[in-house]
């Protein structure tokens, strides 16, 4: 149940993502407790004493400790980054038969302690495994929420910024579909401050059509890049669910592409998948239905279709 006085986040899974995120959380005093849940309790442990000691240079104090799924009761939103890892030549949907199961438990555990509040899950594959925490949970799909694509609109803005040379605050520009390779950016709902991405490529003979083809495929590859310079990414998909958090919890009605529950969303139901959704504190006030050519809806159904098989070989 959410509570107005105090503002507690439950984190599942402290490794690399979910400690992105809890380090984000902290530099932004974003909530007012932190509660951090690993199966190795050392672990979260001595991640909640690192977190603490840096405290002094935080905006505000934030309580952090090592907890327990008990924990889990009063809490407004939690955030479950836990699962296996992607590896080198891997794509995010091998993991689903691992994390569908590691999922399934977590659940259960959450079940029990009587939350009542959101869930925002962030682990691969993100989209089938926000559907698994859906069938398993019984909570209400709008406080069932993946992070969807919002790290990878979030890298079309970078990378557009870095073309266009403008600020990535004015660039709204959105990836949907599929969290991996199937997903696609929706060029011709793209805008630069209030004016169409496509007419501002058309009026500067520096800029080309083609270009963009290029940036997509930038943003699609950008995790099996990092991948296989670092071995894994974490620090901007902390620091996206450090901003869904937030919107959340400031009840912002604030425009993010995650990964919602559609209902006839061009054709798609029963899935979640990458979509512009407005998020407040009772978690997807709204989900908004894009303008889509039919090149587009295409691509939005063959997205779609791949998660849906992904879906049925896990046996939902």
């Amino acid at each position: 149940m959410i509570h107005d006085d105090i503002r507690r986040v439950v984190l599942i899974g402290t490794g690399f993502v979910g400690m992105s995120y809890a380090y984000s959380m902290l530099n932004q005093g974003i909530s007012d407790e932190l509660v951090l849940i690993d199966i190795d309790h050392d672990k979260a442990e001595g991640e909640a004493m690192d977190l603490n000691h840096g405290m002094a240079f935080a905006p505000k104090n934030i309580k952090i400790w090592a907890g327990t799924y008990d924990d889990c009761e009063s809490a407004d939103i939690i955030v479950i980054t836990a699962g296996a890892n992607q590896k080198e030549g891997e794509t995010r949907l091998d993991l689903v038969h691992k994390n569908k199961k590691i999922m399934k438990g977590i659940i259960g555990e959450i079940d029990k302690s009587g939350f009542n509040g959101i869930l925002l899950i962030a682990s691969n594959p993100v989209d089938v495994m926000t559907y698994v925490a859906y069938k398993e949970s019984g909570l209400d799909k709008s406080k069932i929420i993946g992070s969807g694509t919002t790290l990878d609109s979030a890298r079309l803005r970078y990378e557009l910024s870095d073309y266009l040379n403008i600020n990535s605050k004015n660039i709204h520009a959105y990836i949907i579909g599929e969290h991996g390779d199937s997903e696609f950016p929706i060029w011709s709902n793209a805008s630069i401050g209030v004016k169409p991405l496509l007419d501002v490529i058309n009026e500067h003979d520096e800029y080309k059509y083609e270009d963009l083809d290029q940036i997509y495929k930038d943003v699609r590859d950008a995790a099996y890049e990092i991948i296989k310079r670092k071995k894994a990414t974490y620090y901007g998909i902390g620091m996206s669910l450090a901003q869904v958090t937030k919107a959340i919890l400031n009840d912002s009605n604030s425009i993010y592409t995650i990964s919602s529950l559609v209902d006839d969303y061009y054709g798609v139901t029963d899935l979640y998948i990458g979509i512009p959704c407005i998020i407040n504190r009772s978690g997807v006030r709204e989900i908004i239905k894009l303008n889509l050519t039919k090149s587009d809806q295409e691509r939005f159904k063959k997205s779609a279709n791949i998660l849906k098989d992904m879906i049925k070989e896990i046996g939902y």
